[in-house]
């Protein structure tokens, strides 16, 4: 069995290491450039993101082009072994175009077209927007998509936004009328009766703002969706030229770090290759690994998004932001310990923002490879150059992957509508707190895991764990109970199964299309005043062998059992003895329901039992100290492991029976890892985990 994915082109190089390059902002500087490229060459850098807001350098007057500048920066890029990946500039258009077509502008909720400035300030609708568009990035096409420095196309910059103009008005009516066909079916999926809101034209319809409608959350849910589709055809339509000239050049955007906005499952299929920015806080958390494994959950949610493809990650920092509210420096090994984490959970690239830090404006003092000082007597430069000759070694890790045997359902729709929700806790529903908590024990034994879609197929895993799947659409549950009967297990929890698609309470119990897999009932949920608690108590002998009592807060759901196993009770109130976690047998599998939020070690506790009773595998048979996770990537003959460590302190991890050789130090890993302060190691050994 191979895991290894071909690349994306024959243009397409190995492991990628490089920045957003801005030489327009340094073109009265011409020695710059030179250095520059010396510098890159130095810190095995190979690859830079160019054009990305050079509109206005492009075309400073409409209808005239200066391209010469990057004809230079790219033929001096060939002639040196680096390679770009062109921007799109769509991120940021020039004044004279603001001032001319001033309907390009965004309107904002408060009905105000907005003024010339910052980024994403566009509107996806408008159509002399997408012509302009179209337009420049046909020009950019024809000029340079054979270079042979031009490896990808670099689509805008971080899609996000709205806007509340009669485009977007009219876009909206007819992306509704598109979806229910008659203005009756609408208002029932709406429920318009309730407080007389009933439709009787889609005209009549406006987007929702805090001016007019807000509070009827399937039109909530919708807008959500259609400002994802509208931006999802926005960006098509950028692709459209560069598809048809060169349809060989394969194509990303850099989506942000748990963007909530836009559902990026939507643009999946639209794209060759995922990238995303990653910005954690580094040195900011109380518990380091706390950050460390929800930055963990974000690199498999976008490895996943194209089944397990390697991902590139466009953007981090080497050093610091600027625009976060405390902005750390990486403190000594850590630059090296997060970007080889990306790799680790299957980024094929270690790129940042930025390459010189800019004279100017609100990102001068931004973390960048080149400091102001510039030249490479740095610490951080050295840190840099640190990476490129890691991921010089790491060249037969390029396109491996993992197929994992568990999977968390982290559903965009789904959460739109749970923190839409009016009740049971306004404002402390917590829902990717809750995915934190089911994701970290799993991180911590070294079981790796997919973060997928509800609609995504489920019959490659083991194990399927939904936190708080609120909205069951259509066919979801379905295909749940298919593969609880198929020999799966699944885990669910509170507040599940209470909505349609529309965002319509089931009528037939809760939890809804999950009730029959999960046996259960949800009669009704009881919302715990701050600091209020109640007891999971466990019963004695239960199936999964959890012993003693555990602490519940916030949720407590009050639950009947319908062909289901008590295995915890609730120990206090006057639901006191009700069944606080369940299980179902049906068919060949089983299905848990965790019915109360529970403080740890509850979900340590019953995720390391559930991966001992259904013999999933870790990515080493060992226990890993506190802190210290591993990752694994395989092309079906070598297992690559990352054992890294986010823990305070230095440890010491014992190894499994298998024979290990150490990739970047070369040798034999021997029996334990001494692993220091921010440490990493990457060891190779004969592939087992997929056996």
């Amino acid at each position: 069995m191979t895991l290894k994915f071909p690349p994306l082109s024959n243009k397409f190089p190995q492991m990628l290491h490089g920045a957003d390059y801005n030489p327009d902002q340094w073109l009265d500087y011409p020695h710059v450039l030179e250095e520059d490229i010396r510098l890159m060459k130095l810190s095995s850098s190979n690859v830079m993101s160019v054009g990305i807001f050079s509109w206005a350098a492009y075309e400073p007057e409409e209808g005239v082009y200066t391209f010469e500048w990057m004809d230079q920066l790219l033929d001096r890029f060939a002639a040196n072994g680096i390679y770009a990946l062109l921007a799109t500039p769509s991120g940021a258009r020039p004044a004279w175009m603001s001032q001319k077509y001033p309907e390009v502008l965004r309107v904002e909720e408060n009905g105000i077209r907005n003024l010339h400035g910052a980024r994403h300030n566009h509107c996806f609708s408008s159509p002399v927007y997408r012509a302009k568009v179209q337009e420049m990035n046909r020009k950019l096409a024809e000029r340079y998509s054979e270079h042979p420095a031009v490896i990808g196309w670099h689509i805008s910059n971080e899609f996000g936004g709205e806007c509340h103009c009669n485009y977007c008005t009219e876009a909206f009516q007819q992306w509704l009328e598109k979806r229910y066909g008659t203005i009756e079916a609408l208002n029932h999926a709406w429920w318009t009766t309730f407080w007389a809101h009933k439709y009787t034209s889609f005209s009549q319809i406006e987007t929702p703002t805090y001016r007019g409608e807000k509070a009827v959350h399937g039109m909530n849910v919708d807008w959500r969706r259609f400002v994802t589709d509208q931006t999802v055809d926005f960006c098509r339509k950028e692709m459209e030229p560069l598809r048809e000239i060169n349809p060989e050049l394969p194509i990303t955007t850099n989506f942000m770090l748990d963007f909530e906005p836009l559902n990026y499952w939507k643009f999946a299929d639209l794209l060759d290759m995922i990238s995303w920015d990653a910005y954690p806080t580094w040195h900011d958390a109380k518990d380091q690994s706390e950050l460390a494994a929800w930055i963990g959950f974000n690199h498999d949610v976008f490895r996943s998004l194209k089944g397990g493809k390697p991902f590139m990650l466009m953007e981090s920092t080497p050093s610091m932001t600027n625009w976060q509210p405390i902005s750390k420096l990486k403190k000594p090994g850590m630059h090296l310990l997060a970007s080889m984490q990306a790799v680790a959970h299957g980024s094929d690239t270690v790129q940042y923002f930025q390459w010189r830090k800019s004279r100017g404006s609100s990102e001068k003092l931004h973390g960048a490879v080149v400091d102001h000082v510039g030249h490479e007597n740095t610490r951080v430069f050295k840190d840099v150059t640190d990476v490129g000759q890691a991921l010089e070694q790491l060249q037969e890790v390029v396109g491996t992957s993992v197929k994992p045997q568990v999977a968390i359902i982290n559903d965009w729709e789904n959460r739109w509508a749970v923190k839409d929700s009016q009740g049971p806790r306004n404002g402390g529903i917590h829902y990717e707190e809750t995915l934190k908590r089911h994701y970290r024990p799993l991180w911590d034994m070294g079981v790796p895991v997919d973060i997928i879609d509800s609609e995504c197929a489920l019959d490659s895993y083991k194990l399927l764990i939904a936190p708080m799947l609120y909205m069951v659409r259509p066919g979801v549950g379905e295909r749940i109970e298919e593969f609880v009967r198929n020999g799966g297990t699944f885990v669910a929890t509170y507040w599940s199964g209470i909505v349609n698609e529309s965002d319509l309470c089931f009528l037939d119990g809760f939890p809804g299309p999950l009730r029959k897999t999960l046996g259960i009932w949800s009669e009704e949920i009881d919302s715990l005043h701050d600091g209020e608690t109640n007891r999971v108590v466990m019963s004695a002998g239960n199936k999964l062998g959890l012993q003693g009592e555990y602490e519940a807060y916030e949720l407590c759901d009050l639950i009947h059992l319908e062909g289901a196993e008590a295995l915890a009770v609730y120990g206090d109130d006057f639901y006191a003895g009700r069944p606080a976690l369940t299980v179902n047998q049906l068919g060949e599998g089983k299905a848990y329901y965790v019915a109360s939020r529970n403080k740890e070690p509850f979900f340590t506790d019953f995720f390391k039992k559930l991966v001992e009773q259904e013999g999933l595998k870790r990515v080493i048979d060992t226990e890993l100290p506190h802190g210290v996770t591993a990752q694994l990537r395989s092309d079906g003959e070598h297992d690559y492991v990352f054992v890294m460590n986010f823990s305070e302190t230095e440890q010491l991890v014992k190894l499994d029976e298998q024979e290990y050789e150490d990739v970047l130090a070369g040798g034999k890993a021997g029996n334990e890892l001494a692993l220091p302060l921010n440490g990493v190691r990457i060891l190779k050994r004969k592939a087992s985990f997929h056996a």
